[in-house]
């Protein structure tokens, strides 16, 4: 995290200082930056759900046909 916080914080220094010089800073459009950050997250909420593969079967409501072991399957000969 504390790279992150660094990387902040020059930056909002050097946007300060091309604020004071009235320069326009070589970053890019700040609809540019929302689509970088939308990319982001919707790069992290892949890889989340690739590790969680629950929320797929109950996003789609998709039925699990595994089974367990108190699943045993029924003979005829069975008196219950």
């Amino acid at each position: 995290m504390s790279p992150y916080l660094i990387s902040l914080g020059f930056g909002l220094a050097v946007g300060i200082a091309y604020g004071c010089f009235g320069v326009r800073s070589p970053a890019p459009p700040m609809i540019a930056l929302l689509g970088l950050l939308g990319m982001l997250a919707g790069e992290a909420a892949v890889s989340w759900a690739k590790g969680h593969p629950d929320v797929w079967a109950s996003l789609w409501h998709s039925k699990s046909f595994a089974i367990s072991k108190n699943d045993t399957p029924r003979s005829d000969d069975d008196p219950t």
